[in-house]
């Protein structure tokens, strides 16, 4: 049997993060169906109910040594956590787990981790001090590749990989159509999703999202939905939103699982996207999508799959979103074959990420 303790923004209830966690388990327990997996968690108990795995506390230093002292390894990720854009501290705290893993002598990977952006300069410094410790990385895009080349960060392994999430199987829809019929969603005319974050106050994307959701109404003859991927703090931006429209929109107003939002996303004839989750969720799903960049990943992984983004919060139009949705509403409910073709071979990086765990602990444990 072999241990794992999982470092990442675990227990902050983002469907984002959750909905990474659980491919993770899902595809390292196919593996290895003996594996035993800890988890850091803000919320250890909701981490030990929604995943079915034991958590410790995020701040419980000694705890986490112990649990690291008694593992084969210790994988940090997935997500953007090796930067110090939407949090500094955050960086020092990952940063500090990964070192004082290497100090209990317990194997690191980062795992298809988004790497940066990386700005002050004694973040760099230790940056690539304690990332040349590790033992092995796998990042989710080539972004994330160059900047570690920019950190010189050079002596692990490392493996272009894929968002873990693209690893998650797809679900069924009944369970998101019941959720969408109680907000009376059902019909025949067609859904328009979109997930929205705060981010920075700023008020022109909001403004933008408002006059779209009208346009959708009105030129469409669609129904809008907005869907929370960090919940409530997502509720309360989207509220903002229609607050500011002419025409009703929907916004849901509950905490869901992955397997509810996967199912809900599902459903919809379009997702727009600010949230990179939600972007990829639709993927799984086979849903088309158009993304609004608030950071580089969300460029990453649209380019990935052979997209590009409609234009980032700051400078997103009216125009040139409504001309991305009519290109997107022709095609319906297909995504178009280069991107499935491409979503095909990052879910099999995606998979890629758990067999090198699961190597890198075998070629340990064949060494002592």
């Amino acid at each position: 049997m072999s241990s794992i303790v999982v470092s990442g923004y675990y227990g902050f209830k983002n469907a984002g993060d959750e909905a990474m966690l659980a491919a993770m388990i899902e595809v390292l327990s196919d593996l290895d169906p003996t594996v035993n997996i800890t988890v850091i968690s803000a919320n250890p108990e909701d981490t030990k109910h929604r995943h079915g795995v034991k958590a410790v506390y995020w701040l419980n230093y000694i705890q986490i040594a112990k649990e690291l002292k008694n593992s084969d390894l210790l994988i940090s990720g997935g997500g953007s956590l090796l930067q110090d854009v939407t949090s500094g501290r955050s960086l020092y705290y990952y940063m500090s787990i990964l070192f004082l893993a290497k100090t209990l002598g317990t194997p690191v990977m980062l795992y298809a981790q988004g790497i940066g952006p990386i700005c002050g300069e004694f973040a760099r410094k230790a940056m690539h001090y304690i990332g040349n410790m590790v033992d092995l990385i796998t990042v989710r895009d080539s972004g994330s590749l160059q900047e570690l080349k920019e950190l010189a960060i050079d002596k692990p392994a490392i493996h272009v990989t894929a968002d873990p999430v693209l690893a998650i199987h797809p679900v069924d829809k009944q369970i998101g159509r019941a959720i969408l019929r109680r907000h009376d969603l059902e019909g025949a005319k067609k859904l328009v999703g979109i997930s929205v974050r705060e981010w920075r106050e700023w008020k022109h994307y909001k403004d933008i999202l408002a006059k779209i959701t009208d346009k959708i109404v009105t030129e469409l003859d669609a129904r809008v939905v907005f869907l929370p991927m960090q919940f409530p703090e997502d509720v309360e931006t989207a509220k903002k939103i229609v607050s500011c429209t002419e025409h009703s929109a929907v916004v849901l107003d509950d905490e869901y699982t992955t397997s509810e939002l996967l199912s809900i996303v599902g459903n919809l004839d379009l997702l727009i996207g600010v949230r990179l989750h939600a972007l990829i969720f639709a993927g799984v799903m086979g849903v088309p999508m158009i993304g609004m960049s608030y950071d580089p990943k969300i460029d990453r992984f649209l380019t990935s799959i052979g997209q590009e983004v409609v234009g980032d919060l700051e400078n997103i139009t009216v125009d040139k979103m409504m001309a991305s949705i009519q290109e997107k509403w022709q095609a319906k409910k297909e995504l178009n074959e280069s991107n499935v073709r491409l979503l095909a071979g990052l879910r099999n990086d995606a998979f890629s990420n758990a067999e090198l765990a699961i190597d890198l602990i075998a070629s340990r444990k064949s060494m002592r």
